[in-house]
């Protein structure tokens, strides 16, 4: 039975159809390579990883056991996860109380202040690099995670996909729960925020995937070696370990590959939440 279904499923299939499965197959290996040329690179030893050969002829775990053991690589992972976590919870809960205020209060002003708010989306960050390093200098959060975690926290695309996402939601419920008692502390976070998940998912990926590969800021406020973050690691191990004055490419493509390895976790977990807002997502309107 399976086997006849199968038949006439191949027979149903439209030369387009076959030509376009061909077509995403191409782009998808295209796309992949890279990534995969990476995770092989881990395992091979000097001499292949300089060749530029695609498979390892004697895979070996020495590179990773020379990040772990030779340089205190796990000290900067841990830093990117502390620092990238706690920005990625604090950002969603002051980004999604701001949202709800902007999009379900009225009070004098509301409109201006998403305007000035969103505006600030036409500042790029190289604009403010030195204002913001004088100011957190300033406040004496250079070289702590302060100065990593602080300026990290507001970021107006969050707000601005929030509120956009609030909107869409019915005010018929937000109404009938506060008919039933609730205020607005009630209602944004008994109500609001479970109806929020799909969207406070994808930007839960986009959060901590920034603050995980960001690298001039880090790189800029801390000067000790005890608060890189693994972007920096990577750059420190790269001036480290070199042989016959260039770098040692395999000890590079290991580490590249652990660094790697926590984001693909992540958006693998949330990639449906990360699908579903994309679909619910306020910008539709």
């Amino acid at each position: 039975m399976a086997t006849e279904t199968l038949v006439r499923t191949r027979r149903k299939m439209r030369p387009a159809t076959v030509a376009q499965f061909v077509v995403a197959v191409l782009v998808a290996i295209f796309a992949l390579f890279p990534l995969l040329w990476l995770f092989t690179g881990g395992f091979k030893t000097q001499t292949e990883a300089s060749t530029g050969a695609f498979w390892p002829a004697h895979p070996t775990l020495d590179n990773f056991v020379f990040i772990f053991t030779q340089v205190p690589f796990l000290r900067y992972m841990l830093n990117s996860f502390f620092v990238s976590a706690i920005v990625t919870v604090v950002a969603l809960l002051f980004h999604s109380m701001a949202a709800y205020a902007l999009a379900r209060l009225r009070f004098r002003g509301r409109d201006t202040v998403f305007v000035l708010v969103f505006s600030t989306l036409l500042v790029t960050a190289p604009v403010i690099l030195i204002p913001l390093f004088v100011i957190v200098r300033e406040l004496h959060m250079l070289n702590n995670y302060a100065g990593l975690i602080v300026p990290a926290l507001f970021n107006a695309f969050g707000i601005f996909l929030l509120r956009q996402y609030y909107i869409t939601i019915p005010k018929e419920l937000e109404e009938a729960a506060i008919v039933d008692g609730c205020g607005h502390w009630r209602v944004y976070w008994h109500l609001i925020l479970p109806l929020s998940r799909p969207i406070l998912a994808s930007l839960t990926v986009f959060f901590f995937l920034a603050n995980w590969n960001a690298f001039i800021w880090p790189l800029i406020v801390i000067a000790d070696d005890k608060l890189f973050t693994v972007q920096v690691g990577l750059q420190l191990l790269q001036d480290q370990v070199t042989v016959g004055g260039g770098a040692n490419w395999s000890y590079l493509l290991a580490g590249s590959t652990l660094t790697a390895l926590p984001t693909m976790i992540m958006f693998f977990i949330l990639q449906r939440r990360l699908v579903e807002s994309i679909k619910t997502s306020g910008l539709k309107s």
